[in-house]
């Protein structure tokens, strides 16, 4: 069992049909057809959405994916139209909205590896491969790999794991041409993101990207290079071998496994809230990722 503790009841906007409530995400579409996508603070871990929100985390996720989106541009087109707020959509919604191109999306979730972890790893120490791609002896945990592979996922409902796939697996869902297209895509924005958060001392170990057709031209979607999507590592602290310190979720999830949160993760009962210093502690991981990459001071 898994999926929301207390799944949210979405906000009813005038000219706006809302079509899905995502983990973190509120999916609207206006009278023009174009998507409005609501981050939240919604944050989740081992397949549960829980009850309690990280302050500015959606503000944060958008105005991240907005400074990515501007990295990438000459690379692959993003989907944002506006940033603009919806007529009659509520004040708070302000800086974690986008409006944008209605897409056909592609039913594959897009991952680039450039280190060995987390899924790619327990693969690898099985097989010595990671979605069918052989990989060198000799690799732990977080080991740089020789090249940035393409090791794409199939796209899971909210409480279901998304799960690994092969290239010539994902070929045969959306075919090869596409195929072809979302691993050059995928490789050479990961390629982008990894140098660009190098130069700021932040190692880009795996990502997740969503790709959509407008018409014939494939089009970047939904976040970019965030720490709900990706994982940040500090460069200074990084040390093959072992689990690396992470801008991201890691203090939810250390908590929640740790015998002070009393929470069995093997049995059917949903999470506890979170108590207030793991709250602020992941708050300021999400705020510190935001200014280290994009050189700026959140507010």
């Amino acid at each position: 069992m898994s999926g929301f503790v207390e799944k949210p009841e979405p906000v009813q906007v005038p000219g706006l049909v809302h079509l899905h409530t995502g983990k973190v995400r509120e999916l609207y579409q206006n009278a023009a057809g174009d998507l409005v996508m609501v981050a939240s603070d919604r944050i989740s871990a081992y397949d549960w959405v829980l009850p309690t929100e990280i302050p500015d985390k959606g503000r944060i996720l958008t105005q991240l994916s907005l400074w990515w989106f501007d990295q990438l541009a000459d690379l692959v087109p993003g989907h944002v139209l506006s940033t603009e707020l919806p007529a009659g959509a509520p004040a708070d919604w302000r800086g974690r909205t986008l409006v944008c191109k209605s897409l056909r999306m592609v039913p594959v979730e897009c991952v680039a590896r450039g280190y060995l972890t987390g899924s790619g790893l327990v693969e690898y120490n099985a097989s010595r491969t990671v979605c069918g791609l052989a990989l060198p002896e000799g690799l732990v945990d977080g080991s740089e790999l020789p090249a940035p592979i393409f090791t794409p996922a199939t796209k899971a409902a909210v409480g279901d794991h998304d799960e690994n796939v092969s290239y010539e697996e994902v070929a045969r869902q959306v075919g090869a041409d596409t195929a072809a297209q979302l691993r050059q895509a995928t490789l050479a924005v990961y390629s982008r993101g990894r140098d660009i958060a190098r130069d700021r001392g932040i190692l880009l170990a795996d990502t997740k990207f969503e790709f959509g057709f407008d018409g014939d031209d494939l089009v970047l979607a939904d976040e970019v290079l965030t720490p709900d999507s990706s994982r940040f590592w500090p460069a200074d602290d990084w040390q093959p071998g072992r689990a690396q310190p992470s801008y991201d979720k890691q203090f939810v999830r250390d908590w929640l496994t740790s015998p002070a949160s009393g929470w069995d993760r093997a049995a059917e009962q949903p999470p506890p809230a979170l108590p207030d210093e793991v709250v602020e502690a992941t708050r300021g991981k999400y705020v510190e990722a935001y200014e280290r990459l994009t050189g700026v001071r959140w507010n």
